[in-house]
C-alpha cells in the first residue's frame, strides 16, 4: 500500500537512500523520546517512501503492555502528526510491536531473542536489527553487556546498537564506558548519537568549505581573526530540572552540541567524503584544541544562572524558583569558554563558545569574523572606522548563511556601509528541511557512521573541558555563578571575557 502524501516536494526533490529490509528495536519505548520524536521520524521518513515493507519497530519497556496497547497509545500521542494521514499510519502502525523487557533480567533478553525472530518471519527482516537505547545513561553500559551477552550484537554486518546522549559525564566515565560498549560490539556497530550533527546547516559546513573555492583560501589563521559559535535558547529547564541539575550547560550543550560544531567548522579536509576520513579530522582538530589557559580554567570560562525576568504580561521565573531545583543550586544555565586550537590553520585565533536559556533569542549559528583590513581608505558612513567582513552560518531557526562585507554608501562621498547577502534554506529549496531524528535514524539503518561520533571523539571532547570540570570540583569558588535577567543575552561577566581581547558578541 502507498501511503498518501500530503507533500509532494518530500519525494520530488529528494534523492534518498532507501532503508534496507530490519527491524528497529526501541529500548525504552514507554518513554518521551519514543513519541515526541522517534516513532514521528519512522512516520515520516514512511512517508517519505524511504522504509521498505520489509521494516518493524519492536518497542521494549517494563510496562506490561501488548502490541496493540502500544500502537494505541503512539496514535494518540501522535494525532496531530497523524491526522493529515490517516491510512498511512493505519498501514504504517501495522509494523509496529512491542514486547515487556528489562535489560537486567536474563531471561527477558531471552524472551525478546524469541520474539525477534518471530518478528523476522512476519515481517521478512532477514534478521538485519538496530538496537536504540533511549534509557537513563546510567544503563548504556549494562545494556550493551547485555545485548551481547543475550548473542544479539554478534553479527557485525547485521546489528547495530544506537546510543543515546549523554555518553559520559567525564572523561574518565567516558573511558569506562566505551571499554564497556566497544567490549560488546565493534566500533563500526556503534552509533553514538549528537542529533546537532543531523541539521542540515550544520551538514552544510562541510559543503560550504570543501565545495567552494571561494571559502577554503581564506578559512585559516591569516584571514579570520575569531569565531563565535552560539546556541542561545529562549525557554527556560521546562520539566528537566532533575537532569538539569546534574549535568548543568556545560555538559548538556557545550562537551557535544558546539564541540561538534567546532569540529566541523575548523576540521582539515578529508582525503575522500566517506565515514572514517571525516571523522579521522575531526577527532585530530579537537585533539589539538584546548582551553584558552587550561591551568587557570576560571579565567576562560563564565557560568551564568537565570534570575526572573519577562513582562507582566509573561513573568519569567528564576532558575532556583523552578519546580524540582533547589533554591540554593549553582548548577549554570549559561556558560560562555574560550579555546585555542594547536594546529598551523588556527595558530592563536580565539574561539568563544556560549550557551544559555531563557536569553534573548533562539538561534544557533557559527560567525566568523575576518581581520580587518590593513589600510583604511574610507570613513565609515555609520560613522567610525568600517566593520570587519563577516561570515555567519545559521543553524536555527532561520537556516542558512550571510556574509557581511563593505560597499559604497549612495551619495557624492566615499564612504563605505556594511551590507549582507544572504542564503536562505528555505527561501532556495521551498521546504524545511528534515527534523534531525529523521536523518539519524535513517544513516543508523543505512550503517553510515558519518554524522555519529566516534570513540576517540567523544574522548577528546571531554578531555577538553576536564580542567573546568576538575577545577569546579577542588576549587569551586574559583568558578562563581553569576545571575543574569531572563530574557536577556547573559550576565555581563561574560562580555568582560570577549572584552579582554577587544572584542563583542555578536547581538543578532
Amino acid at each position: 500500500m502507498a501511503a498518501t502524501l500530503t507533500n509532494p516536494l518530500r519525494i520530488g526533490l529528494r534523492q534518498e537512500r532507501v532503508i534496507p529490509p530490519q527491524c528497529l528495536i526501541i529500548f525504552g519505548a514507554s518513554g518521551d523520546l519514543t513519541h515526541r520524536k522517534l516513532i514521528p521520524a519512522l512516520f515520516e521518513l514512511f512517508l517519505q517512501r524511504r522504509l521498505p515493507s520489509e521494516f518493524a519497530v519492536l518497542g521494549c519497556a517494563r510496562r506490561p503492555w501488548s502490541d496493540e496497547v502500544f500502537r494505541q497509545t503512539m496514535a494518540q500521542r501522535l494525532q496531530p502528526i497523524i491526522a493529515p494521514n490517516p491510512q498511512a499510519w493505519e498501514f504504517f502502525s501495522q509494523g509496529l510491536f512491542y514486547e515487556p523487557v528489562d535489560l537486567q533480567q536474563p531471561g527477558h533478553l531471552e524472551r525478546l531473542g524469541q520474539r525477534l525472530e518471530q518478528v523476522d518471519r512476519l515481517r521478512a527482516t532477514r534478521g538485519a536489527r538496530t538496537f536504540y537505547l533511549s534509557v537513563s545513561p546510567a544503563f548504556y553500559g549494562s545494556g550493551a553487556r547485555a545485548l551481547a551477552g543475550a548473542g544479539l550484537l554478534a553479527d557485525p554486518q547485521r546489528s547495530r546498537l544506537v546510543i543515546e546522549k549523554p555518553f559520559g559525564t567525564d572523561y574518565a566515565s567516558a573511558q569506562q564506558l566505551n571499554r564497556v560498549v566497544k567490549s560488546s560490539a565493534q566500533e563500526n556497530q556503534i552509533f553514538r548519537i549528537d542529533h546537532y550533527l543531523c541539521k542540515e546547516t550544520v551538514q552544510n559546513i562541510m559543503v560550504l568549505r570543501f565545495a567552494n573555492s571561494i571559502f577554503e583560501p581564506l578559512w585559516n589563521r591569516n584571514h579570520i581573526s575569531s569565531v563565535q559559535i552560539t546556541a542561545a535558547e529562549t525557554v527556560g529547564v521546562e520539566q528537566r530540572a532533575s537532569y538539569y541539575e546534574q549535568s548543568g550547560a556545560l555538559k548538556d550543550m557545550v562537551q557535544n552540541h558546539l564541540t561538534q560544531m567546532l569540529a566541523l567548522t575548523t576540521m582539515e579536509p578529508p582525503g575522500r567524503f566517506e565515514p572514517e576520513p571525516i571523522r579521522n579530522e575531526k577527532a585530530k582538530v579537537l585533539q589539538a584544541a584546548r582551553l584558552a589557559n587550561p591551568e587557570q580554567p576560571w579565567t576562560c570560562c563564565v557560568r551564568g544562572q537565570y534570575g526572573s525576568g519577562g513582562t507582566a504580561e509573561r513573568p519569567l521565573v528564576s532558575y532556583r524558583n523552578e519546580p524540582g531545583v533547589n533554591p540554593n543550586s549553582t548548577t549554570e544555565t549559561y556558560v560562555a569558554v574560550k579555546l585555542l586550537i594547536d594546529n598551523w590553520r588556527w595558530q592563536g585565533v580565539p574561539f568563544y563558545l556560549r550557551t544559555g536559556k531563557h536569553m534573548a533569542k533562539r538561534l544557533s549559528e557559527v560567525a566568523l569574523t575576518f581581520r580587518d583590513a590593513p589600510v583604511h581608505l574610507f570613513d565609515a558612513a555609520t560613522g567610525g572606522v568600517s566593520s570587519n567582513n563577516q561570515f555567519v552560518i545559521r543553524i536555527q531557526p532561520d537556516e542558512g548563511a550571510t556574509f557581511r562585507f563593505e560597499v559604497k554608501a549612495p551619495g557624492s562621498g566615499m564612504r563605505s556601509r556594511p551590507i549582507a547577502m544572504d542564503f536562505s534554506y528555505l527561501d532556495s529549496f521551498g521546504e524545511p528541511s528534515d527534523e534531525g531524528y529523521v536523518r539519524l535514524l535513517a544513516d543508523a539503518m543505512l550503517g553510515d557512521p558519518t554524522l555519529f561520533t566516534r570513540s576517540d571523539e567523544v574522548e577528546a571532547a571531554w578531555r577538553l573541558y576536564t580542567p573546568i570540570l576538575e577545577g569546579l570540583k577542588q576549587s569551586p569558588e574559583k568558578f562563581p555563578v553569576h545571575s543574569y535577567e531572563a530574557g536577556t543575552w547573559g550576565p555581563a561577566e561574560s562580555d568582560e571575557l570577549l572584552s579582554r581581547d577587544g572584542l563583542l558578541w555578536r547581538r543578532p
